[in-house]
């Protein structure tokens, strides 16, 4: 997966739940594993708080479905990224990954039918405003979460540690600078927040470190504060830090 430019530049990773302790690192895979994380993470938590969503509020609707909405837009553009330009970069380098690469495409091809089923159930959600069309809409995040956890934790294990030992960072810049964020400025910014909520001391610096100063300005000026008041609307706490 192929992350918005803040995460893309992060130049090492902080190996999330239940991936080796050992997956090389290298830009390519941070942008990964950063990307990783936080997928699985938000689905969770919006699958945990749409189970207690009233089903008939409006307000309560849009604000899950959009942040659905947002996750599913991303990872489909980070799918689309790595089937485009990213494993055939690796393939370029490593040709005796076709395997592996064959294997992702063949996972991602149902992924992306899931992703788009939760959208079918979000706006059924929206329309019906009943308890039925909710919780259809929580499992089909439970049913994507699964899903995501699975190809996730495979791609960790079969192709990272192919990208940290094939391709070079000119390879990895040049997808980077091919890629095009479809995600609208305050929605990048969210992204960015969402990364460094549960990114160690290490792993925030790198983060932000790879933003252009004017960036980096904009996220302590007004980011964060956005970034804040979002989660706690969709939540209702703050984010973790």
């Amino acid at each position: 997966m192929t992350a918005p430019a803040a995460l893309r530049r992060s130049p090492a990773p902080t190996a999330p739940a239940g991936s080796p302790d050992d997956v090389p690192t290298s830009r390519a895979v941070a942008s990964e594993l950063v990307l990783h994380r936080l997928v699985r993470r938000e689905l969770r938590l919006l699958a945990d708080l749409s189970a207690w969503a009233p089903a008939g509020d409006a307000d309560r609707t849009r604000d899950l479905t959009r942040h659905a909405d947002l996750l599913g837009r991303l990872l489909l553009h980070h799918h689309a990224v790595e089937r485009e330009l990213l494993w055939p970069a690796l393939l370029r380098a490593a040709p005796s990954a076709r395997p592996e690469v064959a294997r992702w495409t063949a996972h991602v091809a149902g992924l992306d039918d899931r992703l788009r089923g939760l959208s079918t159930a979000a706006r059924q959600w929206a329309v019906a405003a009943s308890g039925r069309a909710r919780d259809a809409f929580t499992l089909a995040c439970l049913d994507l979460a699964d899903a995501v956890d699975a190809q996730t934790a495979e791609e960790e294990r079969d192709l990272l540690p192919l990208l940290a030992a094939h391709l070079s960072p000119a390879a990895w810049a040049e997808v980077t600078r091919a890629a095009r964020c479809p995600l609208s400025r305050r929605e990048r910014t969210l992204v960015l927040g969402l990364a460094l909520e549960d990114a160690s001391a290490a792993d925030r610096a790198r983060l932000l470190a790879g933003l252009p100063a004017s960036a980096r300005l904009a996220w302590r000026l007004v980011g964060r504060r956005r970034h804040r008041a979002a989660v706690v609307r969709l939540r209702g706490a703050p984010p973790s830090r």
